[in-house]
Parts: structure tokens; sequence; C-alpha cells
């Protein structure tokens, strides 16, 4: 029955997952509070030239591709800023053109340089084959990140609830923001490897927003955000293990689908709240 737990890629894959929901749930707790979801989805496409181009000039190097996904994450963040703070075009307008372009000019590259085969597994995850080069980056982002959040937990809750009462209070109100943007690419390259981009914003967004359908504290959201996410993991590579045709990453993204329609129709926020306050028919 545990046959799973005699394999070391299996034990390796539930560790790296397990650490990797630790780094994810507040990311994606976050993005669903700042109501910022389809960012993370956006981010996710905007980091792919910097992968793409890491991957051409130095192969399969997780460092390289580490790098050059960060420059065009943050490259997109700044370009959105700038042109919502100084155009007419708004936020939201401008990210969604920055990202579709991002992707285009990623493809592109892959496609120039003909190598798209071995990327494969970075765009779309390669989580039974992590070497330790990826396990030491999982652990880096968890470290940054949580150290992150205690540091600035307290403005950016104040920020997502009162965004102006913030302002008033902060002599550098953006920097948070910024920062918490900053984090959102950090996880989204933390989880490429095992994932890829294409689905490490999955597991970053269904667990939060199938945990928000349950609590109404910020204290319980961000726990129950975290055991989806293991969930997810680990019940995703567990079936993927007994299914050998069904792909892991494709499967944990699957099982956290299912935690959120579960949760979309039996929890207390979801539609299994409006049927008991329906009033009784005569």
């Amino acid at each position: 029955m545990f046959e799973w737990l005699e394999y070391d890629f299996m034990l390796r894959a539930l560790a790296a997952t397990s650490v990797l929901s630790f780094s994810i749930a507040p990311v994606g707790a976050f993005l669903v509070l700042r109501r910022l979801s389809l960012a993370g989805e956006a981010m996710a496409h905007a980091i792919v030239p910097g992968i793409v181009i890491g991957f051409v000039i130095a192969g399969l190097s997780v460092t390289s591709m580490i790098i050059g996904g960060l420059a065009a994450g943050i490259t997109v963040a700044l370009l959105t800023s700038l042109l919502a703070r100084f155009t007419i075009i708004r936020e939201d307008a401008s990210l969604a053109s920055l990202y579709l372009i991002s992707l285009a000019l990623g493809i592109f590259i892959l496609s120039a340089a003909g190598s798209a085969v071995p990327l494969k597994s970075f765009l779309f995850g390669s989580i039974l084959g992590m070497d330790d080069e990826t396990l030491y980056l999982i652990g880096a982002t968890a470290t940054v990140t949580l150290v992150s959040f205690a540091l600035i937990l307290r403005p950016l809750v104040t920020s997502t609830i009162d965004p102006v009462f913030h302002e008033s209070r902060s002599s550098r109100p953006g920097l948070v923001v910024h920062w918490f943007m900053f984090l959102v690419v950090l996880n989204l390259l933390g989880a490429f490897k095992a994932l890829g981009t294409l689905m490490a914003v999955g597991l970053m967004i269904l667990p939060a927003t199938a945990a928000r359908y349950w609590v109404s504290t910020l204290t319980g959201y961000l726990v129950l955000t975290f055991l989806f996410a293991l969930a997810s993991c680990w019940a995703g590579l567990i079936l993927s293990f007994y299914a050998s045709e069904v792909p892991s990453g494709p499967a944990i993204i699957l099982v956290a689908g299912a935690i959120f329609f579960i949760s979309v129709l039996f929890a207390p926020q979801g539609l299994g709240f409006l049927r008991r306050r329906r009033p009784p028919s005569r």
C-alpha cells in the first residue's frame, strides 16, 4: 500500500512539494485577497522569455534560468507600474499587453533556437526528476518568502484591507506591494522546475480560492491554504505513481481543482451556504 515510500524519486518529490507548499500558500492567499489572481497567471507567462534566454545561453542550468526569469518578471512588473502611472491605460490592461508580448517573445526565441524538446520539462514540469540544485532553489525560495512575510505581513494586511489608510501612514506605500510582487515571481520560478511555469500558478491560486470558502479569519485562511496545497501535492504524486500514464504536474493541479469544486459545493461560504440561507418553500 505504501510502496511509493520505497522510491527515492518519490521521497524527493514529496519533500520538495511540502516545502513548496509552505512558500507558495501565503503568496497565493494574498493574491486572492488582493484580487490579483489573474496577475499571477500573467506573471507566470511573463517570465517565459527570461527562462528561455537563460536556457539558450547556458543550457540546462537552473541558476541561469532563474536569473533570466527573475529579470523578465521584474521588468514586466516595473513596466506595468510605469504605464499605469504615466499613461491612460490602467494596470490590468498594461499587464495583459505586456505578458502577451512576453509569452510570444519566449515562444519566438524558443523556436528560433531550435531547442524546444529539452525545455518542455521546464514549461510543464518534471517533478519526479528533480536534482539537488532544484531542491536547493525551492528551499531558498521558501526561506526568502517566509522571512519576507514575517517582516511585511502587517503592512501587507493593512494595504490589502485599507489601501488609503496604508498610503497615509507609510512614507513608501508602494514598497510593500512591489516586494510582494517580487515574491510572486520568485515562487513561480521556484516552482517552475517541479510544475512548470504553466502549472505553478495553479498550485498558487487553486488552494487559496478553495480555502476562501471555508474560513473568515486570516490565520485560518493561511493555514487552510497550506493544507490544501500540501494535500494536492501529495495526492497528485501518489495518483501519478499508481497511474503511470498520468503526468505528475497535471495530476497535482487536477487534485487542487477537485478540492476547489468540493469547496464550492459544500463549504459554508460556497453554494452550501446559499442553500442553507434559502427560505423554505411553502
